[in-house]
């Protein structure tokens, strides 16, 4: 039987009653709107620059000798980025290139010309038609922890997909050749054989490199060559067919510069190339420079081993003079040099 006489409460009751804490359950956190943004930004990259890629069948001579990869149109009438290692023949060799797109066209190309020291090539489409081109962009606009997405088709697997984020910026890798390919791009995208040439987008939907290593049993470490590289590589290969390089002539190796040298000279850096050797009749030697010159600038930059004589030589030095500094016998020395267009090897 139910009890209906009025009860009184006091005040305490109350008070106490209104303090004890809510026993009602917790809400989660509707997380859908951040996923939502995160694959609204891949899946707009992917819609964007997904078109543009094509997966490259490449055969040589020798039938025995085929590969396949990926390349990045550039240009709607049929211009595209990818690897030299993929689309670059050896020398005086022919080789045929398929390029297959996305929208399921077949299609036969050539090679323009490609760069073993930036591992880059540029390749044409021959049959007319008109295809979809992506854009590139800035890499010096990047930051780390950017989202970036790689586009490709690792291990046969055609357009596939994989995204990350800049992982370091400048890197230095060395290519093929042993030259070292300055400014690369270190991300964690998942990149695997055939992914070679592909293109790394940033989330504006513009293309800041061109896929190009990972290092086998790592996880997350791969590599692309910057776009801005890669922009100077192309306006070479389309006006020369080739990247134009100067050459002085020497074969350096770096070596320590001691601290009470350094100091005296005003160096940068503790370290210097010291010329091993001077191929008669070069620009070295017709400048007067010798076995044993330790260089430490050359035209007002710092040369602290022999990588940076290679990266220095640019081929806007090609026919100019330029001043170099050393040390010979504890003294510093000037001498004027004109670099001439290094033969490809």
């Amino acid at each position: 039987m139910l009890d209906l006489s009025p009860r009184f409460v006091s005040d305490d009751a109350a008070t106490a009653t209104s303090a004890t804490p809510s026993t009602a359950p917790v809400l989660p956190v509707d997380d859908r709107p951040l996923l939502d943004a995160y694959s609204n930004a891949v899946t707009g990259i992917v819609d964007e620059v997904g078109p543009a890629v094509v997966r490259l069948t490449v055969s040589g001579a020798d039938a025995r000798r085929a590969g396949t990869g990926s390349g990045v149109i550039i240009s709607p009438d049929g211009l595209l980025l990818t690897n030299s290692h993929v689309a670059g023949g050896r020398k005086g060799e022919k080789t045929s290139i398929r390029v297959a797109t996305q929208d399921g066209r077949d299609l036969s190309a050539r090679l323009v010309g490609d760069d073993p020291d930036t591992d880059l090539a540029l390749v044409r489409v021959d049959d007319p038609a008109l295809l979809p081109a992506a854009r590139l962009g800035d890499s010096k606009a990047l930051r780390r922890g950017q989202l970036v997405v790689a586009i490709g088709n690792p291990l046969g697997f055609e357009s596939t997909v994989t995204a990350g984020v800049i992982s370091a910026l400048g890197r230095s890798l060395r290519s093929q050749t042993g030259r070292l390919i300055d400014d690369v791009i270190q991300t964690d995208a998942a990149l695997n054989p055939g992914n070679s040439g592909g293109p790394l987008v940033a989330s504006t939907g513009e293309v800041v490199g061109v896929n190009t290593a990972v290092i086998m049993g790592a996880q997350g470490i791969c590599f692309a060559v910057a776009s801005n590289t890669a922009s100077v590589v192309l306006s070479e290969l389309i006006r020369h067919g080739r990247v134009r390089r100067a050459y002085l002539g020497i074969g350096a190796h770096q070596v320590a510069v001691p601290r009470r040298a350094a100091l005296a000279l005003g160096l940068a850096g503790d370290s210097a190339a010291m010329i091993a050797s001077v191929e008669t009749g070069s620009p070295a030697d017709k400048a007067g420079l010798r076995e044993g010159d330790i260089l430490l600038y050359i035209d007002g930059q710092p040369v602290t081993g022999a990588d940076d004589v290679v990266r220095l030589m640019v081929g806007a030095r090609i026919g100019l003079p330029v001043e170099v500094s050393y040390i010979r016998r504890g003294k510093l020395e000037k001498a004027g040099v004109t670099p001439i267009e290094r033969e490809r090897r």
